[in-house]
């Protein structure tokens, strides 16, 4: 017996390039890889198109390209700075114009609008109409005014005397406060703070998130929640205090890791407690204007919460009247469990409002920026915006990576990509929500993967990451928003742009105003001698960074310990005396480099050592460097060796799972970090690197 006859190439290849789908990519510019037609299929699938054989592609393409040859408009259309988009130039001479702006306004024609997402109906003369969301966005972001340099850490491992068990939002208050007024920094970044999906054990990485319209509320500080002072029961609130103490002193004292679970389990109970205090009427009228502000969408998590603690953390286990959010056994349930619906939508509020103390203290600290958050690059596939917002992701398909010089296997992140078409039909709201979310407590937004904004890599379930194929999102529609939501707030927009980009994606980018990321040891010369990259070559509109939380901290690059990491986890691919020798290598062509530029004997007082004198030149190098935003992983003040995450480790190493050390893997409090010699003396550099003459790459004004 014979399967189906595989479609004609040349026909299924037109069909995939009129759904943005591709049929080969180039992993460097020399070699061009042809895409698995089963990658391809699936993904045309995926979109609601059939290419299951030569009748269903021929049938599917002769209706898309009467589609596209029909229609008047795209279903979104982009206007940059008032202009006239392109669009519309090529709708046919007397077409009649109404736009319905965001302002109720009612116009004949889309040239000179205000910012925003209008309603737009053109009328051609034959009869023909067409209706589209019309985004009007300015043309660039506003550059920053002068430098900013700042901190970045991962929340979780950054722990007080305070804290219950996990860094938390009143540990990023006081960060944010110290490192703004004794500091003088600009920023502080930290990890995405989206909900997690619940259950034992959760998944501790935070780019993995059951939401990223909402913050999870075990980063809560529970006696920062006003009603938590007038618990009745003091024998209770002592219970839980003690219970607290002892899960903050098993981390900082006892070496044990970061118990999320653990932490959530007490917060959990602790917040229960909580919510059986009334609401004062302020508080209460507070509580109600959120719940009109956040709708539906707020709505849908917190009915997902409760729907999750009765039947568990993925969806598609559910039964099957609950897996649909819009159907009546699902507003049934929401009846039924109204309470623990109402402790959820509660507890987005007070979460909410902690990120926005936040962020007012940085504020107030004279940071210029405030908080980074991060935003990541996707969901959990059985998770609350999944669940709600099922439309808008492709069934049967996962985000990932293709084949590249450093994975030959390619990657599967396990994250569902959203439908490009349903994004534009329905002007990009799921983005425009998520962002305007995102953008109430943020002073910038740091976007994972920012190449996602113009194609991901899409797998098919059960295939392994080499069969897959790209899929490409409107990117004129992604940045337009971006642009539009990130200008009302005012705030910074960085992109994760490291590894493999597509030629034209960072130009792209840096004309509408959006940093890159540049991290040290990655910059060379790699179109002309390799070497490590000059500071006035690299560019401008960027954070630059010695590490991230996926790389070794400073001290562990400058001596090769994380080769010996690496070796001793068994993730080496040669072996152990060539990797050492490389790594030797490439830290050596950066240490000639920073003395020659004679920053590795810079200041740094008599007991400076010289592995604290390496990262102290690897900072003022930075500083040397044009780059906008200069960050500094808070782990390298204090000497700390380990990689927050190990890529390619799950319970090999405690990814996500370790506070802040010094150099000898001993926890430091945020109080010892403050009081820190090495730290004041790291952060001095950086203070005295920034205010040298000339280091000022933008003036005073705004950048051009």
């Amino acid at each position: 017996m014979t399967g189906p006859a595989e479609p004609p190439a040349e026909d299924l290849s037109r069909l995939a390039e009129l759904h943005g789908v591709a049929t080969s990519y180039q992993p460097s510019p020399d070699r061009t890889v042809a895409a698995s037609a089963t990658a391809v299929v699936r993904a045309l699938a995926a979109l609601g198109v059939d290419a299951g054989g030569p009748g269903a592609v021929r049938a599917a393409l002769a209706a898309r390209e009467r589609e596209l040859r029909e229609r008047l408009l795209p279903p979104t259309v982009v206007c940059w700075g008032g202009g006239t988009p392109g669009a519309l130039a090529a709708l046919p001479a007397g077409t009649r114009l109404r736009v319905e702006t965001e302002q109720g306004e009612v116009r004949a024609d889309a040239r000179g609008l205000p910012p925003g997402v209008h309603r737009l109906t053109a009328t051609a003369p034959d009869g023909r109409t067409a209706a589209a969301h019309l985004i009007a966005a300015p043309p660039r972001l506003p550059a920053l005014r002068g430098r900013s340099y700042g901190l970045l850490v991962q929340l979780y491992s950054l722990l007080s005397r305070r804290s219950w068990g996990m860094g938390d939002l009143g540990d990023l208050g006081e960060l944010t406060a110290w490192a703004g007024r004794a500091l003088g920094a600009g920023f502080v970044q930290v990890n995405p703070l989206h909900a997690a999906v619940p259950g034992t054990p959760t998944d501790p990485s935070p780019y993995r998130p059951s939401s990223r319209r909402f913050p999870d509320p075990v980063h809560l500080r529970i006696e920062d929640v006003p009603e938590f002072a007038y618990v009745t029961d003091p024998d209770r609130v002592r219970s839980l205090l003690e219970r607290a103490g002892r899960l903050r002193a098993a981390v900082l004292e006892k070496g044990e890791l970061i118990d999320r679970d653990a932490v959530w389990e007490l917060k959990r109970q602790a917040l229960e407690t909580v919510a059986e205090v009334p609401l004062g009427p302020g508080r209460r009228a507070a509580y109600r204007d959120f719940l009109a502000e956040q709708g539906q969408a707020l709505e849908d998590h917190a009915t997902w919460c409760a729907l999750a603690e009765a039947h568990g953390p993925d969806w598609h286990r559910w039964p099957g009247g609950l897996r649909d959010p819009r159907s009546e056994e699902v507003a049934r349930a929401r009846s039924e469990l109204a309470h623990r619906v109402d402790f959820h939508r509660r507890l987005a509020w007070l979460t909410d409002a902690q990120l926005t103390a936040a962020q007012r203290a940085a504020r107030e600290a004279g940071m210029p920026v405030g908080v980074v958050h991060d935003l990541a690059v996707g969901v959990h596939p059985g998770g609350a915006d999944a669940w709600a917002q099922q439309e808008f992701f492709a069934a049967g398909m996962s985000v990932g990576a293709p084949p590249d010089a450093f994975n030959a296997r390619g990657q599967d992140w396990g994250l569902p990509p959203w439908r490009p078409d349903r994004l534009a039909a329905s002007g990009y709201a799921p983005f425009r929500s998520l962002l305007r979310a995102l953008f109430r407590y943020a002073g910038a937004l740091r976007i994972d993967h920012v190449m996602g904004l113009f194609r991901l890599w899409w797998v098919p379930q059960g295939h392994p990451p080499t069969e897959g194929t790209y899929v490409r999102y409107d990117a004129e529609a992604m940045l337009a928003v971006l642009v539009l939501e990130a200008s009302r707030a005012g705030a910074v927009v960085i992109g994760e742009d490291l590894g493999t980009v597509e030629p034209g994606v960072r130009e792209r980018l840096r004309e509408r105003g959006v940093l890159g990321t540049s991290v040290l040891w990655f910059e060379r010369d790699w179109e002309g001698d390799g070497r490590p990259l000059p500071p006035d070559r690299w560019r401008a509109d960027c954070l630059a960074t010695a590490t991230t939380h996926d790389l070794p901290p400073t001290a562990a690059r400058l001596t090769g310990e994380h080769v010996e990491l690496r070796h001793g986890l068994g993730l080496l691919t040669r072996p152990l005396r060539e990797e050492r020798a490389e790594a030797a290598a490439d830290t050596a062509e950066w240490l000639e480099l920073l003395a020659r530029l004679g920053l590795l004997h810079g200041p740094g007082g008599a007991g400076t050592s010289s592995e604290e004198a390496g990262i102290q030149a690897v900072h003022r190098f930075l500083l040397r460097t044009p780059a906008r935003m200069v960050g500094v992983w808070l782990p390298d003040g204090v000497g700390d060796r380990r990689p927050q995450n190990l890529p390619g480790t799950w319970d090999q190493y405690p990814n996500w799972r370790l506070p802040v050390a010094d150099a000898g893997g001993r926890p430091m409090t945020l109080e010892e970090l403050a009081d820190s010699p090495r730290l004041r003396a790291l952060m001095e550099a950086v203070r005295a690197a920034a205010g040298r003459p000339g280091g000022d790459p933008a003036g005073d004004g705004p950048a051009p």
